[in-house]
Parts: structure tokens; sequence; C-alpha cells
């Protein structure tokens, strides 16, 4: 079964069992409460009378939303203000409509387990031996000094970053 209440100027799609966060109601949590605006109600395609139908809700927990920020400004009037905002919502567990109960949720049915077969233990290491080392490749041979620097005289040269020297312009002469 299903209902439409109306609370706080918003409206909820409701059936027993589900959690919904409306505006801040009066209560602490565990607390047991009655929404009487109910809009609409019905099983499947089938609608039912509302008159004088409540839905009846715990309270599960008073909660703030988001920070929300409000920032006010007009141009070139010097004019700013800000402020910030959190809602404060109350979370509901939706109990009863009517007289139709929540029904507990049924547990998803637990597959069979195959049995583990039990692993054989392991055999302990004898002495373990030392992993053969692998030989180190051949290293190039050093060019000698003079190959080097004939290498360094080939590269090209970069210039330092020169910059360049901010010349005055002479002041205008206002007098004139």
């Amino acid at each position: 079964m299903f209902a439409v209440v109306r609370t706080g100027g918003k409206q909820y799609r409701v059936a027993p069992g589900d959690k919904i966060a409306v505006e801040k109601l009066a209560g602490e949590a565990g607390d047991t409460i009655s929404l009487g605006d109910v809009l609409l109600a019905g099983e499947g395609s089938d609608l039912k009378s509302t008159d004088g139908l409540t839905v009846s809700a715990e309270i599960v927990a008073q909660a703030k939303g988001e920070k929300v920020i409000v920032f006010k400004k007009r141009r070139r009037h010097n004019y700013r203000r800000k402020a910030g905002h959190r809602q404060q919502y109350t979370i509901l567990k939706i109990t009863a409509i009517g007289d139709k109960k929540a029904e507990p949720k049924k547990a998803a049915p637990k597959k069979e387990e195959a049995p583990k077969a039990e692993a054989a233990p392991k055999p302990e290491k004898a002495e373990a031996a030392p992993a053969p080392k692998k030989e180190a490749a051949p290293k190039a041979a050093a060019k000698p000094k003079a190959e080097k620097a004939e290498a360094k005289a080939e590269e090209p040269v970069k210039k330092a970053a020169t910059k360049k020297a901010a010349t005055k312009k002479p002041a205008s002469d206002k007098n004139a």
C-alpha cells in the first residue's frame, strides 16, 4: 500500500518501511508521530478513500542539510552581504498507513555454500637455496676526456636570457 502525504509544504509518496527526510517536526528520536494530511492512498492501481486515513511514522533523527551560501551584491554601490543557512530536517521511517503495518523486509535467500575442502598443510621448506645472482652487463667503456671535450664543443651554445632594460620616457610638460 502507498500514500501521498503533505508535510512542510511538500508532498511525499510513501509506503510502509520507507525513510524520508521532511522539514523539521517537533519530537525526539524514537517518538511516533501521525501525518494526517493524506492526499492519495492506494494499492497498485486501485485508489482508496482518504477520509480519516493517517500515516504513522517514527522519528529516526533530527538532522541538518548542507550549508547554502546566500550572497547579495549591488554593482557599483559597494554593497555586499554574505550569509549561510543550514536547513533543519527530520528523518522519518513510515511504520503504517491506516491499519496496514510495515512488513519486515525479507532477507535475500542465502545460497547454499559448498563445503570448503580443507587445505593440506604446507610442507616445511628445507633450507632455501640462495637465489642465483644475475651477472651484471658490462658497462660501456668510459670515453676519454679528450672525446668528452670534443662532444661538448659540438653542442650548440645556449645564450643566457637577457632582460631588456626599461627605458624611461621623459615626463611630459603639462604646463606647456
